[in-house]
């Protein structure tokens, strides 16, 4: 067994001066991130929680570590997690075709141009989206934020942006025939859709029962209490002068559909629950979520079989998110549902950990290896900014100098 990550006041000492360099503002006197919160857990618990900056630009208040965050694209691993219990069960295949279970994903056409009058040119796909496409993103799915393709048909379509949290929003365009590349976008959605359809319960509910319970997830969902609410942190947005201002500090309205691929608000403590529940194979402290067997299936590379890699994103909607990578220069796959490096990061990664992103600058890791996980959360935009990115990558690298 791995030894339990050491607990040392030298850690939280540097990883509270990182925070708050992270927050301070930047030599050429712009703004840091208005706040963050970042743990670090081992096998057993937590042994790092901190929390630097504000909840909200506006009125100064203190980042407190348990504040209500938007938790965008780190729900995705979730709704994942739910898709395996019923691969399990017995009730899912990932060959299946995913129309079986959602007939409306078979209405989805392939993008081949534009005609005189800027009206999109479409053509079916040669092979059905399967289950496994929408969790390996190969379906050719986008986001309209890293497609100006997919941005374009929208607009021609009148179809809703995927903040929407409605059907129609991701009910878009494929920009390629089903296996042929990794696209990013809305396929986890869809997937939320099929897992409803076989448990016949809203995504949220499936969560709450089946993932939620055992793990003792408590403050966490697709809406959010009274309780919640009054410890969320605003949403900011940096312009291209380097300001910060906030965006949203509103109550969001109840989801016309639970988004499994971005919808979720909770605290950093407790999708640390989660990350400990793969570092565990499965268990969790009231119950166990999956097999051993089938976390590691989970964390298994699936798109190197098909000879393909993650590479970088090109922004269609700066004020969204940057253009950019992650750990360019090393080969990156996709598991389910998770990047994965292939080589060792520079930051003390190995080779097959896990990890992935949300929109407003959060980020997370599993090293299921060295039994070793974290989570860093702005609420931030654009994506990738260029303080909180780097910040990141420094708080896993101090992490695993510190082992």
């Amino acid at each position: 067994m791995t030894p339990t990550f050491p607990r040392t006041a030298a850690l939280a000492t540097t990883l509270d001066a990182l925070l708050q360099r992270t927050v301070g503002p930047r030599p050429d006197g712009s703004p840091g991130v208005p706040g963050v919160v970042a743990m670090v857990t081992d096998r057993d618990g937590n042994v790092y929680e901190g929390a630097a900056g504000t909840r909200h630009a506006g009125t100064g208040e203190a980042l407190a570590p348990d504040a209500v965050l938007a938790l965008f694209s780190t729900t995705k691993a979730l709704t994942g997690t739910c898709a395996m219990q019923l691969v399990e069960e017995g009730a899912l295949r990932l060959d299946d075709a995913a129309g079986r279970h959602v007939p409306e994903i078979d209405a989805l056409q392939v993008l081949t141009g534009w005609d005189a009058d800027g009206q999109p040119l479409t053509r079916p796909p040669r092979r059905r989206i399967t289950v496994a496409d929408l969790m390996l993103h190969t379906s050719g799915l986008s986001y309209e934020f890293f497609s100006a393709d997919d941005l374009r048909y929208r607009r021609a379509r009148g179809v809703a942006p995927v903040a929407r949290s409605r059907f129609e929003s991701i009910q878009t365009v494929l920009l390629h025939d089903p296996g042929e590349a990794f696209t990013y976008g809305v396929g986890i959605d869809w997937l939320g859709r099929v897992v409803e359809h076989l448990r016949g319960q809203r995504l949220g509910e499936v969560m709450q029962q089946r993932l939620f319970a055992p793990l003792g997830m408590q403050d966490i969902g697709f809406s959010m209490t009274p309780a919640m609410q009054a410890r969320r942190a605003a949403l900011h947005g940096r312009d291209a002068e380097g300001r910060v201002t906030v965006l949203s500090d509103r109550v969001p309205p109840e989801p016309a559909m639970d988004m499994g691929g971005q919808g979720l608000y909770g605290p950093a403590g407790e999708y640390m629950k989660f990350i400990r529940m793969v570092l565990n194979d499965g268990a969790g402290p009231h119950g166990r979520v999956l097999r051993p067997e089938t976390v590691a299936a989970m964390a298994q590379d699936g798109l190197a079989p098909q000879g393909l890699s993650v590479g970088g994103w090109t922004t269609a909607l700066p004020a969204l998110c940057r253009s950019g990578e992650f750990l360019p220069g090393i080969d990156k796959g996709w598991a389910h549902t998770f990047m994965t490096n292939r080589q060792p990061a520079p930051s003390g990664r190995p080779a097959g950990a896990l990890m992935w992103s949300g929109l407003a600058n959060l980020y997370f890791w599993i090293d299921r290896h060295n039994g070793l996980g974290g989570f860093w959360a702005a609420q931030l935009l654009p994506f990738q900014d260029a303080v909180a990115y780097p910040a990141f990558v420094d708080f896993e690298t101090a992490v695993y100098a510190h082992r």
